[in-house]
């Protein structure tokens, strides 16, 4: 009996938690911890890839990059697509550390590598124009009001966390190396698409360019579930389950929710764009395409729990 093939998301409190300080050491005990969980799902037999966020890392990368070139201007800051690269690589190879460790104290010889991962958007998408994809560090709204003032970013609040600086956020399109992915897994866990890819568009002569955004990490998520027809897309969060009324005192945890009923409760408000709202997006687009499968919305620490048919919210067609 084949293996069950499951994609896993991990969101943004997989690698950093709430009052830590934001620096590489300080993710590196996070992401530790991770991968106890991550391990866990591969001893219990799951063949799986994991995808990655990369939001408030790539912000502080662009941000270094822009105080360092102003400091020096023999140091030009990277283009955005090249940070985001960057971010890429250290956080697949902090995961790829840990992981390999976790595996190895549960006598698991799981090779565990990071492919950089190019994602085709479309050049005309109209994420372009109307950016909502949030990266970076939080600040207050005074904050936010002296940097679209002085830097001409656009900054939104942040489902009530603070503000936050956004960048478009284009559809993925297709996952360049996805023969790669396809050939590895077998054997291998792969690291891939983290942040999302790094967003690129196809020239007319077949080349590809890179473009500044950062695509939703649950959504290429969901295209490399479709790519490798997994069993599961699990979507990993900060809480359980999927909630409406999420923080009032009417709210409500779901246990399940069809196609139609998320459809629903997207188009009522329930879920805040950038958080919740994506993860739901992804998870209904799986299901659709995968009419006899299903996504999982849960939190880390319930991931086996959700993946045995104990936690978590299950989204399917019916």
């Amino acid at each position: 009996m084949a293996a069950t093939k499951v994609v896993v998301a991990l969101g943004g409190n997989a690698l950093q938690e709430a009052g830590t300080p934001p620096t590489a050491e300080a993710q590196l005990e996070v992401v530790k911890k991770t991968a106890t969980y991550l391990a866990e799902i591969s001893k219990r037999g799951y063949e799986m890839a994991v995808v990655h966020g990369n939001g408030p890392q790539v912000g502080r990368i662009v941000l270094s990059q822009e105080i360092a070139a102003q400091a020096n201007p023999e140091t030009p800051a990277m283009p955005f697509d090249v940070c985001g690269a960057m971010s890429q690589g250290y956080i697949g190879y902090q995961i790829q550390q840990a992981l390999r460790d976790a595996l190895r104290n549960r006598n698991l010889n799981i090779p565990v590598v990071t492919l950089v991962t190019q994602v085709v958007v479309d050049a005309n998408d109209p994420a372009f124009k109307n950016p909502t994809k949030p990266i970076g560090p939080f600040y207050t709204e005074e904050e936010a009001k002296k940097l679209m003032a002085e830097k001409g970013y656009v900054m939104k609040e942040d489902a009530g966390r603070g503000w936050r600086r956004v960048v478009a956020s284009p559809e993925p399109k297709k996952i360049t190396e996805i023969s790669a992915v396809k050939r590895l897994w077998d054997t291998t866990i792969v690291v891939t698409a983290g942040g999302g890819g790094i967003p690129v568009v196809e020239n007319m002569d077949g080349s590809l360019s890179g473009v500044a955004a950062v695509i939703d990490k649950d959504l290429a998520a969901e295209k490399l579930a479709e790519e490798i027809e997994a069993d599961i897309l699990l979507i990993l969060t900060e809480v359980d389950k999927v909630c409406i009324n999420f923080k009032k005192p009417n709210q409500q945890e779901l246990s399940h929710m069809t196609v139609a009923e998320a459809i629903k409760y997207m188009e009522e408000g329930h879920f805040a764009p950038g958080s919740m709202l994506p993860k739901v997006m992804a998870a209904v687009k799986f299901a659709r395409t995968f009419p006899g499968k299903k996504a999982i919305i849960t939190s880390l620490y319930k991931a086996v729990d959700a993946l045995e048919g104990r936690e978590g919210t299950v989204v399917t067609m019916a």
